[in-house]
């Protein structure tokens, strides 16, 4: 009788004798994984990739959520084919069983397309163990639960202990730099958004930036020099407190992430600027002092 045969009817005899555990059906103990890989393209379409360590006995994968097909055909590192048993509760809850192997096992298939609201994508991956997520190349900046991710050199980032991430990127990243100028210095102040920008203004004086938003609930990802506007800094939308997070990317440079509910004027403000000139001069005059009294000192004494 055939290898593929037996395997099937080994593995559907077994089913039906699977408990219940968590809510979910289960054979034999879980699949230990080496890799769990999520990957997601600019058209929305979302992959994922389980390998499975070898094992000499057959194990339970549990897949995503919201998987488009149940993969009954896996791979070893050979490119062979492997037959795999799809477990289905009815309730939503997809697993497969993969059979003992002396080699990696790989699972594949695809889940439900992301969903495109003007420029943004926006979806919600979940799953139980730690996991990769890898974006398009072109994809440089990411939010992932509110929070902002600057992936730079990165392909993507990993979901440590798995959970669920809510997972924000734009179709077309669009930036727009102001320039930021005090006396003969002149910073770039980076800003990543959707929405209309109008009216930037730096002022040295008043320690802040602000700006004119024209839309309502769009991200707005600042950028700059800690040396033009340092922190810890207060983010007002029309006179009010605004929420933000702040991102570190690198010893000089800090990004700023906010999401105001409606249009007005953005106003940042830090602790920190450029200082004027004649701040300097007291300072100056300080340190001449106390270096010159001693060498004074020291001629009049030989």
């Amino acid at each position: 009788m055939n290898a593929k045969i037996i395997s099937a009817i080994l593995i559907f005899g077994l089913i039906t004798v699977i408990p219940t555990v968590y809510g979910q059906l289960t054979l034999g103990s879980e699949a230990n994984q080496e890799l769990i890989e999520v990957k997601i393209n600019l058209d929305g379409e979302v992959s994922v990739k389980h390998i499975v360590r070898p094992s000499s006995m057959g194990s339970t994968l549990f897949l995503f959520p919201n998987s488009l097909d149940l993969p009954v055909m896996g791979t070893n590192e050979m490119g062979e084919e492997k037959q795999l048993g799809v477990i289905d509760d009815g309730l939503g809850n997809k697993s497969i069983f993969v059979l003992p192997s002396k080699q990696n096992t790989i699972v594949e298939y695809n889940l439900e397309n992301i969903s495109l609201n003007e420029n943004l994508f926006s979806t919600e991956i979940s799953y139980a163990e730690t996991f990769s997520i890898i974006f398009d190349e072109s994809v440089e900046l990411v939010f992932v639960n509110g929070n902002t991710i600057f992936l730079d050199n990165k392909k993507g980032i990993n979901v440590h202990g798995g959970g669920n991430a809510q997972i924000e990127f734009y179709s077309n990243e669009s930036k727009i730099t102001k320039e930021a100028i005090w006396e003969e210095n002149k910073f770039d102040v980076e800003i990543i958004t959707d929405s209309k920008i109008e009216f930037f203004t730096f002022s040295q004086p008043e320690k802040s930036i602000s700006f004119q938003v024209n839309d309502e609930n769009k991200f707005i990802t600042i950028s700059m020099s800690e040396e033009l506007l340092g922190g810890p800094y207060v983010v007002l939308l029309n006179d009010e407190k605004l929420h933000y997070t702040k991102f570190i990317r690198d010893e000089n440079n800090i990004s700023l992430n906010f999401k105001p509910d409606s249009t007005g004027q953005i106003t940042i403000i830090g602790t920190t600027v450029i200082p004027e000139f004649s701040m300097f001069i007291p300072l100056i005059m300080g340190f001449m002092i106390i270096l010159t009294v001693p060498l004074m000192r020291k001629f009049t004494l030989h």
